[in-house]
C-alpha cells in the first residue's frame, strides 16, 4: 500500500479542502461507530432471543417493588458459572448500585468443630436501621469477631454480622438472581447487565446481557403508606412486596399497631430473619402452597468464630434457620409452610420471644426443625424432622398437633424458671426403620437439664419404643417426663407402660386430677399468658 501511494501523482490540496476531507472522515468514522454499536445491540438481542430468555421484571417494566428478585427463564437448563458478575446500575447516572460476583464461594460446606464459649454478657439488640446500603456486611455485633468476607455476605433484617447466601439459585430452567437486600430504592430507574460466564447453556446461546437497554425497569414511586394494617406479599410483583423479608423490613421495631402480612400462594425461597418486631400476623393464602423455605443450616451460616449460640436468654442470635423471629413478641404464623431444605442442624422456624403463636402451620426441618425459646402456643400444626426436632427452653403448649420424626422427637432445655413442652391431644409418629423416643436428655457440652419437662395428655403414639423416653444424663429428681392416657396410633389402645423409663411417670386421673387439669390449661403452662385462641379462627377472613 505505501508503494502504491508513492506512485500516485502529486497534487496540491488547499487547507480548505484538507479541512473538508478531515470533517468528512470524522463523520464517516462516527457513522461507522454508530453502525457498529447498533449492530452489536442487534447481535446481543439476537443472541438473547436465540436463548429464548424471559425476564422478570420484564424489560422496561414499571411499578416494580424494590425488593424484587431478578428471574431468567430459559428454554433449556442453564448451568451456573464460577465467575462473572451480575450488575445493577442506576440508569439516571450509570452508577453501580449492586454487584454479585460469582467467583466468591457461597458459604462454608464443612462444619467448624472449634470449641468456643458463649457470650460473657447478654447480647445487646442495638436500635437502628442497618442494611447493606449503610453498613458493611460482616460488621460484628455483641462481642463477636467480624464475619470473614471470603464467602458471599448480605445483611438481612438488620443483623450486621450478615448471612451467607446463594446469589443465584437454579431450578430446572429458571434462574433466580438475589440482589443484596435493601440496595434498590423507590422511584428509581435501573438496568441490569450479566457477564456471559454467569450462565452456560447446552446450545451455547447465552452470550450475556449487555448495555443499558437490554434489561431495564423502574420501581414504584413510593412505599406503602405508614400505618398500614395489612401488607400483601406476592412473588409476581402484584402485591406491596415481592418477598416476605421485604414486608418485614417495612415494619418498624417494636411495632405496637397490629399488622397482617398476607402471603399469596407461591414458593418464597429466601432467608427470613427479623428482630425486635411485635404484633405481626403472617397469613398464607394456602397452607400447602404458600411455602417459605431456604437451604440453610449450622454449617452454611454458623455461629461467629469466637462465640457459640445456645438456648439461654441473652445468647448470640442464631443464623441457621430458614425463618427466624428473634427477640420478637406477639407474632402469629397461620396457614402456610415454613421449611429448610438443608440437612443437619437446620430449623424451619426458630422462635425467640414471648406470646407467639402458630395455627395450621407446616414446619419442616432436619435436626431441630422447630426451636422455641419463650412462651408459644401451637395449634393444629404439623412438624416434620429427622431427630431432636423440637428444641429450645420453652415454654410451649402444643394443641392438636402432628409430629413426624425419624429420631427422638425433642431435646428439651427448660430451666426451673418456666415449663417445658406440653402436648394436648397430639399425634407422634416415628418414621425411621427403628423405634425412637419421645425425648432424650443427654449431657450437652458439660451441661445437663435437670428440670426438663415434657408432658403428654391424651396423645396417640406410633413408632416409639416401649421405654418411651431416651437417655437422661444427670439428676432426674425434677425431670417431668409425664404421660396421661397415651394410646397406640395403630389400634387406639392404651400403651403398655410397664417398660417405660424409670424417670418417667404415668399420671392417674384418680391421683393426679389437678395436675392433669393444670397441664391441660395453656395459661398454667405459659406463665399466665392466655393465648387468644378464639381470635385465631378469625384470621382466615383476611384475604
Amino acid at each position: 500500500m505505501p508503494r502504491l501511494l508513492e506512485n500516485l501523482p502529486q497534487c496540491d490540496i488547499s487547507q480548505n479542502d484538507l479541512d473538508k476531507i478531515k470533517i468528512f472522515l470524522m463523520k464517516l468514522k462516527i457513522s461507522v461507530l454508530i453502525s457498529f454499536v447498533f449492530a452489536n445491540m442487534l447481535l446481543c438481542q439476537a443472541q438473547q432471543d436465540k436463548a429464548n430468555l424471559i425476564q422478570f421484571p420484564q424489560n422496561n417494566a414499571t411499578n416494580v417493588n424494590p425488593d424484587t428478585h431478578l428471574v431468567l427463564t430459559f428454554s433449556e437448563t442453564p448451568i451456573l458459572g464460577q465467575s462473572g458478575k451480575v450488575r445493577i446500575y442506576d440508569a439516571s447516572n450509570n452508577k453501580l448500585v449492586d454487584s454479585l460476583d460469582l467467583s466468591i464461594p457461597v458459604g462454608p460446606t464443612v462444619r467448624d468443630t472449634t470449641k468456643v464459649g458463649y457470650t460473657p454478657k447478654p447480647y445487646e439488640y442495638i436500635s437502628g436501621h442497618f442494611t447493606n446500603a449503610n453498613t458493611k456486611p460482616g460488621t460484628p455485633s455483641g462481642v463477636a469477631l467480624p464475619t470473614s468476607n471470603k464467602y458471599q455476605l448480605t445483611i438481612i433484617g438488620g443483623f450486621t454480622d450478615a448471612f451467607h447466601f446463594y446469589p443465584v439459585i437454579i431450578h430446572r430452567n429458571v434462574a433466580t438472581i438475589y440482589p443484596h437486600n435493601n440496595l434498590l430504592d423507590y422511584n428509581k430507574n435501573y438496568f441490569v447487565t450479566i457477564d456471559s460466564k454467569v450462565f452456560s447453556l447446552p446450545s451455547d446461546s447465552f452470550k450475556g446481557i449487555r448495555g443499558s437497554s437490554s434489561w431495564t425497569f423502574s420501581t414504584k414511586k413510593t412505599a406503602p403508606a405508614n400505618g398500614q394494617t395489612k401488607l400483601v406479599v406476592n412473588a409476581n410483583g402484584s402485591g406491596d412486596f415481592n418477598t416476605v423479608q421485604g414486608a418485614l423490613d417495612f415494619i418498624p421495631e417494636n411495632n405496637q399497631q397490629p399488622i397482617t402480612i398476607f402471603i399469596k400462594k407461591g414458593i418464597y425461597e429466601e432467608i427470613v430473619y427479623f428482630r425486635k418486631k411485635s404484633n405481626i400476623t403472617f397469613v398464607g393464602e394456602d397452607r400447602e402452597k404458600t411455602i417459605v423455605c431456604y437451604q440453610n443450616n449450622e454449617v452454611f451460616n454458623p455461629h461467629p468464630a469466637n462465640i457459640g449460640t445456645n438456648e439461654l436468654r441473652g445468647t448470640f442470635p442464631s443464623r441457621r434457620a430458614a425463618v427466624a423471629a428473634d427477640n420478637c413478641n406477639n407474632i402469629t404464623f397461620c396457614n402456610l409452610t415454613l421449611m429448610t431444605t438443608a440437612k443437619g442442624q437446620a430449623e424451619g422456624l426458630l422462635l425467640t420471644g414471648e406470646h407467639n403463636m402458630l395455627y395450621k402451620v407446616n414446619i419442616k426441618g432436619w435436626g431441630d426443625a422447630l426451636q422455641v425459646n419463650g412462651s408459644a402456643y401451637i395449634k393444629d400444626s404439623k412438624i416434620e424432622g429427622n431427630g431432636d426436632m423440637i428444641l429450645g427452653r420453652g415454654a410451649a403448649f402444643f394443641d392438636s398437633c402432628e409430629f413426624h420424626s425419624r429420631g427422638a422427637f425433642m431435646w428439651i432445655r427448660n430451666s426451673q424458671d418456666n415449663h417445658g413442652n406440653v402436648f394436648l391431644s397430639c399425634t407422634f409418629q416415628g418414621t425411621g426403620k427403628e423405634l425412637t423416643e419421645i425425648a432424650r436428655e443427654p449431657i450437652n457440652r458439660g451441661k445437663t437439664y435437670p428440670y426438663s419437662e415434657a408432658v403428654l395428655i391424651n396423645c396417640r403414639l406410633g413408632g416409639i419404643s416401649s421405654e418411651g423416653w431416651g437417655e437422661i444424663d444427670g439428676e432426674t429428681t425434677n425431670i417431668h417426663y409425664w404421660e396421661y392416657n397415651s394410646t397406640n396410633l395403630s389400634d387406639g389402645k392404651l400403651i403398655d407402660a410397664s417398660l417405660r423409663h424409670p424417670a418417667s411417670k404415668q399420671l392417674n386421673m384418680e391421683k393426679d386430677a389437678t395436675t392433669i387439669a393444670n397441664y391441660s390449661n395453656p395459661p398454667f403452662v405459659l406463665g399466665g399468658w392466655n393465648p387468644p385462641i378464639k381470635d385465631l379462627t378469625k384470621i382466615f377472613s383476611v384475604k
